[in-house]
């Protein structure tokens, strides 16, 4: 007698589910038929009564039956499930299948940490949630980096979603940046516009997430561009043990009404039938009328917060919640449809079989090695040596400012995905420093223009400005207004690619105006680097004249990765005295430094018979090390690092083990900052070969610059501090 059983089998990427058929002489696998490709017998039609295809009904039940049974498995077995800390769908079921089964392999998709019925409805394998779930190394997402349901995707067949980290809300930004891409892409006519199938984008949010001043960067820019965007906020009531009435004074449709443009539609959200009308009707209208849309979906949270932050410790609701679950619910909309019972019942046990059996497949699937700990933290670039002509004949010199200037728009002459946008770079401006003088003249409103006062939208923004295939330029104006965008910059830019496991490196160049420069007072003197140097995931350039500045942005923009770039506003014209240097002729167009190469700025002869030293150092610390060098001739050899990170630690230890004797100069104070902790690398690495100790000058160790050119010039160092402290050094 036969005997029959379903079997999940898995392989690679691809799954596959059929039936083992196996008796006293036959023993081989038959693919088990889609339901939905094949006709019932004529004695099996039904009559469906319901607004939504007969197909979709079915992919939904079986979808939903799949995340329930995930949830529930997980949680039966949390003494294995619960090693790493994750979210399920339970409760939001309804409306993520609805947008998931609606959305097209040209959309993009910010999908959150409780958002795996998406994930299952856009293609997803329960087997490949679970390689993410127990960190496994075939994790399709991030290699087992980041934790379940934190999608990172760009597969040709489903929506592409860029990295999505765990800091709720923060995904606003980089979103918008993605809907803000495409709008360039079909303004710039790099994409069909006329196309009635044109991509949206959706970003996923729990309701709590709007109070973040993120989000509201987010929605502010989307009206006021009028983007291709859908905001779906999954409104459960909770934040983690704070419930709605402690933490918000309007839900998120109230509140988003007040962004004139953004259209809202609140509905239940454990309605799958109204959930997928609402967005199936909101969806055609982005992609035609291509403006932003909110949906406010109320849903119950039937499961866990997470699994380690477990609902009984803090719930008293889940008996009211359960009342609003979404499976009784679709189940009882498609009994009355005239759907089977009996037949409503199988699909339930097959998806429960189907997740107990690719969990089991997934238990034992292998780990990372030791050795992918170090994949992905940058992309490779292809700038590796210097090229280019960096001193062209019959050229005058040319100051720093318009170095930059001129690089820009010979980039945005040849590439047009290249643009520039930050504040007051537009047309009537052109920078506060001139810096984009005449480029939005040249290439129009759509490539170089404002934005609001939203340094997180700005850099925030090219994570998915970069997803959508651009390469964006921005500016944060001053170097004291990066603090407003440093969570954008270490939460989204910086760990993109390395929690993508490579898919999703962030091609972007943030220039910052940094340094003191004439009573510019604590506002717009501040010196930032070590805090970004920090930030492991930026490339960070700090040049000191106006060639290593062109050629370094030239080569910022063919890396694929983000770079930082420091421009000092005292070199930027070369007004103060000892800083003419900075003034340089104007590479070619073909000219790129490599990150990570040191410029020999001045060398030391220890033939002289005297004592030498290495200053270390870099930006407005050049003019100072070389002014001060002067009554040291032949003593003193000067290292330019032009790049922080990478940083030529050859070209450092090779100068010290030669002359003995180091000093780093900065213009931060001296107190755990970079240079102090590039002294320690050197005492470290070259200690054999020092004749004294390294020492460090820099700003004395105070809050901020003082507005009054007496105090500033007591803060700030100087070539006179600087050769008072070589002479020292030198006696050793």
């Amino acid at each position: 007698m036969f005997g029959w059983f379903y079997l999940n089998i898995y392989e690679k990427n691809r799954g596959y589910e059929g039936l083992w058929e196996y008796g006293p002489d036959l023993f081989k696998f038959v693919p088990k038929p889609d339901p939905m490709s094949v006709p019932l017998p004529d004695n099996k039609k039904r009559k469906i009564t319901s607004s939504l295809p007969e197909e979709v009904l079915l992919k939904a039940f079986e979808l939903m039956s799949t995340a329930k049974a995930m949830s529930e498995l997980y949680e039966a077995n949390k003494d294995v499930t619960a090693k790493y800390v994750h979210a399920t769908s339970r409760g939001h079921e309804a409306i993520q299948l609805a947008l998931g089964l609606q959305l097209k392999s040209q959309d993009y998709l910010s999908a959150y940490y409780r958002d795996d019925s998406i994930l299952l409805a856009i293609g997803m394998k329960p087997y490949e949630l679970m390689l993410q779930l127990l960190g496994k190394r075939d994790d399709p997402f991030s290699g087992g980096r980041t934790y379940y349901c934190h999608p990172s995707l760009k597969r040709d067949n489903m929506p592409k979603i860029p990295m999505q980290s765990s800091a709720t809300g923060m995904q606003a930004i980089p979103t918008t940046g993605v809907a803000m891409g495409i709008q360039y892409r079909e303004l710039t006519g790099m994409d069909d516009a006329k196309t009635n199938d044109k991509p949206v984008v959706v970003c996923s949010l729990g309701d709590a997430s709007i109070t973040e001043g993120e989000v509201a960067e987010a929605f502010q820019m989307a009206v006021l561009k009028k983007l291709p965007i859908l905001y779906l906020v999954q409104d459960n009531e909770w934040d983690i043990s704070a419930n709605a009435k402690e933490i918000r004074a309007q839900d998120a449709s109230e509140y988003a009404r007040g962004f004139k443009g953004l259209e809202v539609r609140t509905i239940n959200g454990s309605d799958f039938v109204k959930s997928y009308e609402t967005i199936r009707e909101v969806l055609s209208i982005i992609r035609k009328e291509r403006r932003p849309f909110l949906i406010h979906a109320k849903v119950p949270l039937l499961n866990h917060h997470t699994s380690g932050v477990r609902k009984e410790w803090y719930r008293d609701d889940l008996e009211e919640a359960s009342k609003r679950d979404p499976f009784p619910m679709l189940r009882n909309q498609m009994l009355v449809a005239g759907f089977d019972n009996k037949e409503l019942n199988t699909i339930v046990t097959d998806a429960e079989f189907a997740v107990e059996t690719q969990y089991q497949q997934a238990l034992k699937a292998e780990d990372p090695k030791p050795e992918d700990l170090f994949l992905h933290d940058f992309a490779p670039t292809p700038i590796t040596e210097e090229k280019g002509e960096r001193s062209p004949a019959g050229k005058q010199a040319t100051v720093m400012v318009d170095s930059a200037l001129f690089a820009i728009r010979e980039l945005m002459a040849k590439h047009k995905e290249c643009l520039l946008y930050g504040q007051d770079v537009g047309g009537r401006l052109g920078g506060v420093f001139r810096e984009a003088a005449t480029l939005a003249q040249q290439f129009g409103d759509s490539r170089v223009f404002n934005t609001p006062i939203m340094e997180a939208f700005i850099i925030g923004s090219t994570v998915g400005m970069s997803a959508a295939g651009l390469k964006p330029i921005v500016e944060v104006q001053f170097a004291d207004y990066i603090w407003p965008g440093l969570n954008q910059l270490f939460t989204e830019v910086s760990r993109s690619c390395y929690l993508s496991n490579g898919k999703w490196p962030v091609s972007c160049i943030i220039r910052v105006p940094i340094g003191a420069y004439g009573s510019g007072g604590p506002y717009h003197s501040s010196s930032v680097e070590s805090v970004l140097a920090n930030i492991r995931g930026i490339k960070i350039a700090y040049p000191s004249t106006g060639a290593d500045l062109k050629g370094l942005l030239k080569s910022a923009y063919y890396d694929p990765n983000p770079v930082v770039i420091f421009e000092h506003k005292g070199l930027y014209w070369s007004k103060i005295k000892g800083t003419e240097e900075a003034r340089t002729i104007e590479p070619d167009e073909d000219y790129v430094i490599p990150f990570g190469k040191a410029r020999l700025v001045q060398e030391a002869d220890a033939s002289v018979g005297k004592q030498t030293v290495t200053i270390i150092t870099y930006g407005m610390g050049v003019y100072w090390a070389k002014n001060a060098s002067k009554q040291f001739p032949a003593q003193v050899e000067i290292l330019d690092l032009r790049t922080l990170n990478p940083i030529d630690e050859q070209a450092i230890f090779d100068s010290v083990k030669k002359h003995n004797r180091c000093i780093v100069l900065t213009e931060e104070p001296v107190n755990n900052s970079f240079s102090q902790a590039l002294a320690g690398r050197i005492s470290e690495w070259c200690f054999s070969f020092l004749d004294a100790p390294v020492r460090v000058i820099g700003s004395e160790n105070l809050p901020a610059i003082p507005l009054n050119s007496v105090l500033e010039t007591a803060m700030l160092p100087n070539a006179e501090k600087v050769a008072k402290l070589i002479e020292e050094v030198l006696k050793f």
